[in-house]
């Protein structure tokens, strides 16, 4: 679900795994990689494009929105979107949505699927989106849209702006001066394992159930630590933060290292605080072996774009 909402969407299933540049970390932030459980790259898709395509070609592909008009505009005439295609504006009012055009045969339900099962293709739409909404991020307080929103035109477009206005209203007030921080705790069982203890006169057998037993203690033992850490880790973060979004720990292939990920979480940052908080965040594991923090971003701020607005912390206003 992206910030700018559709009519009568239907979703086409997100890849959980895979090489495209939405699941780097260096990236993209959690909230814009594809939703876990599928097979496509995250996507929502306005009702179907009319059968035949003389009469509609083309389809309204969404970025970001946001409302400085006069520095979307000027970005939109100088920077390229999806296969190289021009940007544009729509806009009502102070509200602009950056957009380009997309065929309707590639981006209806059916040729979207088919373009996301396609990993190299995939990895294209990927980069030129997150190029736009960085470049946006940088230009303007915006909200990024998920990879491939698009819409059956412009006019279309322009009647959600119309009746999200106030809504999209407080999401921009909530995000601006912020950017995203990402939060990870993890344990690393092989990290955290001390030496074994010199082997006695049992015989092979027993030893071998011994250093089983030393081995599964320690493992209890850094789960209980990563635990409390990750607690505490969420307590100073919500300090230093305006907002939080909680998502599911990574694993199997969108797991960066062998460690377990313990938390995984978004914060909304100020930006001037991104350095602070994350020399503050990475410090906390400084003395438990075998559990590290791992903070990243900044990002645009792709987890805070969903209604309804996301959980205040009690940091910074």
């Amino acid at each position: 679900m992206s910030g700018l909402p559709q009519e009568a969407p239907t979703t086409v299933p997100g890849r959980a795994e895979g090489p495209g540049p939405s699941d780097r970390a260096d990236t993209a932030p959690e909230a814009a990689r594809p939703a876990p459980g599928a097979t496509g790259a995250a996507a929502r898709v306005t009702a179907a494009a009319p059968e035949t395509t003389a009469a509609a070609p083309e389809m309204t592909y969404v970025y970001a929105v946001g409302r400085d008009p006069a520095a979307l505009e000027e970005l939109a005439a100088r920077t390229p979107g999806v296969d190289g295609g021009p940007l544009r504006a729509v806009r009502d009012g102070e509200l602009v949505a950056l957009v380009s055009s997309v065929p309707a045969g590639s981006f209806d339900e059916g040729g979207l699927h088919a373009q996301l099962e396609d990993l190299a293709r995939l990895e294209a739409l990927a980069r030129a989106h997150h190029a736009v909404v960085d470049a946006a991020f940088a230009a303007a307080t915006v909200l990024p849209m998920r990879l491939a929103t698009v819409y059956l035109d412009d006019s279309r477009a322009r009647e959600v702006l119309v009746r999200e206005a106030a809504r999209l209203g407080r999401l921009l007030d909530l995000l601006d001066g912020q950017v995203e921080l990402g939060l990870k705790v993890y344990a690393d069982a092989a990290a955290a394992r001390r030496p074994a203890a010199a082997p006695t006169a049992a015989g092979p057998g027993r030893a071998y159930l011994q250093r089983r037993r030393t081995e599964q203690r320690q493992s209890r033992d850094l789960y209980r630590e990563a635990a409390q850490l990750a607690e505490e880790a969420a307590r100073l973060a919500d300090s230093l933060a305006r907002a939080r979004v909680v998502h599911r720990p990574q694993q199997g292939e969108l797991a960066a290292t062998r460690a377990e990920n313990i938390a995984n979480e978004a914060y909304l940052v100020p930006a001037g605080s991104a350095a602070a908080f994350r020399d503050r965040l990475t410090a906390l594991a400084a003395d438990t072996p075998g559990v590290f923090v791992e903070v990243t971003g900044p990002w645009a701020p792709y987890s805070f774009t969903d209604s309804p607005v996301p959980e205040a912390t009690g940091g910074p206003r």
